[in-house]
């Protein structure tokens, strides 16, 4: 087990005990190692390309703009996560995204916008600024709602629907973020999925799963597809190990805020 390191940039994540054997402990002030690059033989991630499913558009970066007091001095640093546009089946426009509360966490001057940059229909970059809605207040509920202060059009991008149910821990889900390993994620630059992996175990604070992410990707979505093919947006990236787990907060835990700002 890799020793573990504080920061929220870091893509926290749960911490296990060997003398217990179990899982399910949680501190939530201890984070741990993620690598930098995957190993190359056990990475099922694919890197986002014009053979993609398009519906992968939706999900975008965040940089935040971040403050920090240490030994008297405050120390500024851009955060760079993840995050997804969602919308309600027949808007027109969308102006809502959903990432994870510890990438906020240090978010304390107002006057300097979060960003939200993401490919539209053509490939070309889409920019956006944000301000943020609501959040779960902690890593206990590590989600967060943002409102983008322009809408964009779904021709130019179109955003996911919500899960209408919890998903089917006995079908596949996608992840999928903007990984800053030095591989396939490009250090952020490009978006990178794992199509093919379970949920492994559902709990109060975040659902495990056996999909591969890396730092960067928290906030991202996890996805999982109707039985007619739809991409429907099932939860939020939390954090993980980089070698096997990774953690999202379901869309249950906050879809009743959700769905009073999709309104």
């Amino acid at each position: 087990m890799k020793v573990p390191f504080p920061g929220p940039d870091c893509y926290p994540c749960r911490r296990f005990f060997a003398a217990c054997g179990v899982l399910g402990l949680l501190l939530l002030t201890s984070h741990l190692t993620v690598a930098d690059s995957p190993d190359a033989g056990h990475d099922a991630r694919q890197a986002f390309g014009p053979a993609s499913p398009q519906w992968l558009r939706a999900v975008g970066r965040l940089q935040v703009p971040t403050s920090r007091h240490s030994d008297g001095r405050t120390r500024h640093h851009l955060e760079d996560c993840s995050a997804t546009l969602v919308a309600q089946a027949g808007d027109n426009t969308a102006n809502t995204l959903v990432t994870a509360w510890h990438c906020l966490e240090y978010y304390r001057d107002l006057s300097r916008p979060i960003s939200f940059i993401a490919r539209d229909n053509r490939g070309e970059s889409l920019s956006r600024q944000a301000y943020r809605l609501a959040d779960g207040g902690g890593m206990h509920g590590d989600w967060a709602i943002l409102r983008l202060y322009r809408p964009i059009a779904r021709e130019d991008m179109a955003a996911l629907l919500i899960h209408p149910r919890r998903a089917d821990p006995s079908r596949p889900i996608t992840m999928a973020g903007y990984s800053r390993d030095t591989g396939l994620g490009e250090n952020g630059e490009r978006l990178t999925y794992d199509a093919g992996c379970r949920i492994i175990a559902e709990a109060r604070q975040g659902n495990d799963s056996d999909c591969t992410a890396y730092k960067g990707a928290s906030g991202g979505a996890v996805i999982q597809l109707s039985e007619t093919g739809q991409a429907l947006y099932a939860g939020v990236i939390s954090r993980g190990d980089s070698a096997g787990l990774s953690i999202y907060v379901p869309i249950s835990r906050f879809r009743f805020a959700l769905d009073q700002h999709l309104r």
